[in-house]
């Protein structure tokens, strides 16, 4: 355990290097050697094992925020289940645009209890749980996080604060058929500062400053909300959009506890199937 609430790991064969807690919600790994071909970079999310089901989640909103590691990487939104267990989903991604639904029937237990999967183009998405309302899903396509929606839209103050971060990054990145994407792939650390009047500083590992932007809700710009993408405010998520120098860059940030989620999707305008893009996702600790 390092000062900062890290772990730092001892893996002999390489594979797992460092560990952010989530207090309460989720453990996330840096890992060197996953895929299919165990040669992959990828940040892993575990959960607390317990008994679920649909019911879990069944009345709530939730916000989620994707980590992929194709396909353009980043997307986040808003997921509404019913008392039923049915869960209409609305979201944005960068790299295109979502919307759909995803009917009860689609969830199946596993015989543990512990959780459910989903029928998916042929393959399955893996749905886990906490007992605090969090969901976590394994999918082809990248880990999505949910996290139980804000009260109000407002940011709290309570946030403020310097956050030790970890992320996944692709640069350089293009997206091919059967949804191969090239790029250059690497684990990295960085620090966040957020005040608050939610001016949020990101740094890199040696200080330099790589963004300096304030952080507005989403429910706020109208090119994600309203006469957007999004068909729900998301209360509790937070954005900024930068253009400069012929490029466009989205970021999004959720906090929980001591803990922030932030993803980032920046391409070069105007934009074409042909651009090549960056994007990173991750997690910090204060």
């Amino acid at each position: 355990m390092n000062s900062d609430g890290t772990y730092a790991l001892n893996d002999p064969t390489g594979n797992l290097i460092a560990a952010y807690e989530v207090p309460n919600y989720a453990l996330l790994l840096q890992a060197t050697k996953t895929g299919p071909n165990h040669d992959a970079l990828a940040l892993v999310t575990a959960v607390d094992k317990g008994t679920i089901s649909t019911a879990t989640w069944a009345g709530h909103g939730y916000n989620y925020m994707q980590f992929r590691t194709s396909s353009g990487g980043v997307e986040v939104g808003s997921a509404i289940v019913d008392a039923q267990g049915n869960v209409s989903v609305t979201g944005y991604w960068p790299y295109g645009s979502i919307g759909q639904g995803i009917g009860a029937s689609t969830f199946h237990a596993d015989p543990s209890g512990t959780f459910l999967t989903i029928a998916n183009n042929g393959t399955s998405d893996y749905v886990f749980g906490t007992s605090n309302g969090i969901f976590a899903v394994d999918t082809p396509n990248g880990a999505i996080l949910g996290l139980k929606k804000a009260a109000s839209k407002n940011f709290d103050a309570s946030f403020a604060g310097t956050y030790k971060a970890i992320y996944y990054q692709k640069t350089g990145a293009n997206t091919g058929p059967n949804n191969t994407e090239t790029g250059t792939a690497s684990l990295g650390n960085a620090t966040l500062a957020v005040t608050s009047g939610h001016q949020n500083t990101i740094s890199d590992s040696q200080g330099s400053i790589l963004v300096v932007a304030t952080l507005q809700p989403v429910a706020d710009p109208s090119y994600l909300y309203g006469q957007g993408e999004l068909g729900d405010p998301c209360n509790g998520l937070f954005t900024f959009r930068l253009i400069t120098s012929g490029f466009q860059q989205d970021v999004f940030v959720t906090f929980m506890d001591r803990a922030i989620l932030f993803s980032s999707f920046r391409a070069t305008l105007p934009w074409g199937s042909g651009n090549t893009y960056d994007y990173l996702c991750g997690v910090g600790l204060k």
